[in-house]
């Protein structure tokens, strides 16, 4: 990875133009630059999937004006000064954030919210259990549920160094991912078990997963950072009366036209009610490659961000 200059870009009536002020940096972006990304592409590319900024250059019909403050993501070309985006990939920054925390929000936060919301249909008073709390996904479950009214949130981490900071967010109890943790989840519900699960995992914490699931339970399968995708015996699903949901917020966007704004509305209600990252960690652009190190090196809580 090299930086440099390169061709300046253009846009049409489908596409904004905006000025970079920060980038995302996500497992995305490490797995694309290491070419072990579900889309192989060639070199030279560009990456960064996720950008926040100002707009540099919108069609006249859109309702983006020039030095409006917006989030794009989805698309390759944020680890630069200038990005350009469909329309349908930019929504408006939350004016209670800056352009570094608003890029922390865009995709972790709305996954979380669609996860939450539209998936699980949560409601107040339900208990959430998130595995993989220190990392992103883990960091919004823990933040957005609690915004939205978790009567109990359990976290579990593998990392030990990293429970003070899941504390930080908002977790009610802290587990480390070692044996007994699903016990020690039933002995904080007094038995009855939990009515959602964040998994951004996978492997073999899956099974206690669904294990410490209440009746009504739902187990949401947002990824597979453990790197062994798990199979179910739907048996065990019909027997308990639990469910296993699939979070792909990024496909359902493709699916559903529109859905972004309004997820992306549902997720700046619970911002001005104080909703807020944790503050990101800084680096400047000129060293993405330390900063998708530190990624890869699994030494990050929260959220890493590039400035131009």
């Amino acid at each position: 990875m090299v930086y440099t200059d390169v061709d300046d870009v253009s846009g049409n009536d489908d596409t904004i133009i905006v000025d970079v002020r920060a980038a995302g940096v996500c497992f995305p972006d490490l797995l694309l630059s290491k070419g072990e990304y579900q889309l192989k592409l060639p070199p030279p590319f560009i990456p960064g999937v996720e950008a926040a900024g100002v707009v540099h250059w919108a069609p006249e019909e859109s309702e983006f004006k020039v030095g409006d403050r917006v989030s794009a993501f989805g698309v390759l070309g944020g680890y630069a000064e200038k990005v350009i985006a469909p329309l349908a990939n930019v929504i408006h920054s939350p004016p209670e954030l800056d352009d570094a925390e608003a890029v922390s929000l865009l995709v972790n936060y709305n996954t979380m919210y669609f996860a939450l919301a539209r998936r699980a249909a949560m409601r107040p008073g339900d208990s959430v259990l998130v595995l993989g709390s220190a990392g992103g996904v883990g960091t919004a479950a823990i933040q957005v549920a609690r915004a939205m009214g978790a009567s109990k949130i359990i976290a579990v981490v593998h990392r030990t160094g990293a429970m003070e900071f899941v504390e930080s967010l908002g977790a009610d109890v802290v587990l480390p991912l070692t044996d007994g943790w699903a016990q020690a989840v039933r002995e904080h519900t007094d038995g009855r078990g939990v009515d959602i699960v964040v998994d951004p995992i996978g492997g073999p914490a899956f099974d206690d997963a669904i294990r410490v699931l209440a009746i009504d339970g739902k187990l949401l399968v947002i990824g597979f950072a453990a790197g062994a995708i798990p199979t179910v015996k739907v048996n065990r699903l019909l027997l308990r009366n639990v469910g296993v949901l699939g979070v792909a917020w990024g496909e359902y966007l493709h699916q559903v036209p529109g859905s972004a704004a309004v997820f992306a509305w549902g997720l700046s209600q619970l911002v001005s009610l104080g909703l807020k990252p944790p503050p990101p960690q800084r680096y400047p652009l000129s060293e993405a490659p330390a900063a998708l190190q530190a990624l890869a090196d699994g030494g990050v809580f929260g959220k890493l961000v590039l400035e131009p």
